[in-house]
């Protein structure tokens, strides 16, 4: 229902006047305002691809290795498939499901609702958060099709069946990109929630409630659609760009005298 009352205000608004539709499209995406337009969708589309390679400097491979290990260690001691015979129950299946079609469309709906929020109240604080939270999404997306271009994993049947658990097809685009390991629905999801985490220190609860859809949707997927290892690599490395993706937009740059009727200077933090 928010949805529709913030696109019903905005035809309100645009439909007296075709030259607000322009106006509208612009403010959201910030060229209606001179200073703050260039730099903050700057700094989305410059930090994307440092974002992306900033997922894999330094200390933060070291939790992809993590991810791989644990991955092993699920798969070769039969956690994975003993889990998945375990989560077989219809009742249990019933309350999962709805996260399979929830993580597939938050990741687009949220950015669109929080650039119209976040234009209805005049928060740069809240569009700058639908820039964070869509590169997340973006770059969660990236990362986890790029493995499973190379990892090839099958992904558990709906029945139960032969133990695939174990079976990986290594090579390029063997197994396609959207199936397999890691769980892109995992990774994005716990992209976004630690991107909110990391940028609302004052609201903790936000970034709690975050968390907790992230899990939802990752226990979800390990219970329909994907191994309880998917799940396990996606969330850690879905933590891993969130942590990156937050910081950027957390971080050091910070453009002074941005008129958003709020404050006159554009925080370091979002929330």
């Amino acid at each position: 229902m928010l949805v529709v009352g913030c696109f019903v205000y905005l035809f309100h608004r645009m439909l007296p006047n075709p030259v607000a539709i322009f106006q509208v499209i612009a403010t959201v995406f910030y060229w209606r305002d001179p200073s703050a337009g260039p730099f903050l969708m700057k700094r989305f589309l410059v930090t994307v691809p440092r974002n992306l390679i900033g997922c894999f400097k330094g200390w933060r491979i070291v939790w992809h290795v993590i991810a791989i290990v644990l991955t092993f260690i699920l798969v070769t001691s039969g956690f994975d498939w003993r889990y998945f015979l375990a989560t077989r129950n219809p009742a249990i299946r019933s309350w999962m499901w709805p996260a399979v079609g929830i993580g597939g469309l938050l990741p687009l709906a949220l950015p669109l609702i929080l650039f119209v929020v976040g234009f209805i109240i005049q928060s740069s604080r809240t569009i700058l958060a639908g820039w964070a939270v869509g590169q997340a999404a973006l770059l969660g997306s990236l990362v986890s099709s790029a493995y499973k271009a190379v990892m090839g994993c099958a992904h558990p049947s709906h029945v139960i069946g032969t133990d695939i658990s174990h079976v990986f097809r290594f090579g390029w685009l063997r197994g396609g990109v959207f199936w397999g390991w890691p769980s892109s629905h995992a990774t994005i999801a716990f992209a976004m929630a630690v991107t909110v985490f990391t940028l609302c220190p004052k609201q903790r609860w936000l970034g709690f409630v975050a968390l907790l859809y992230a899990c939802y949707v990752g226990l979800s997927v390990s219970m329909t659609i994907h191994w309880f290892s998917d799940f396990a690599a996606g969330a850690i490395v879905g933590s891993v760009i969130g942590t990156v993706v937050g910081r950027s937009f957390l971080g050091k740059h910070q453009k002074p005298n941005v008129q958003c009727g709020i404050s006159s200077d554009l925080p370091a933090t979002a929330c």
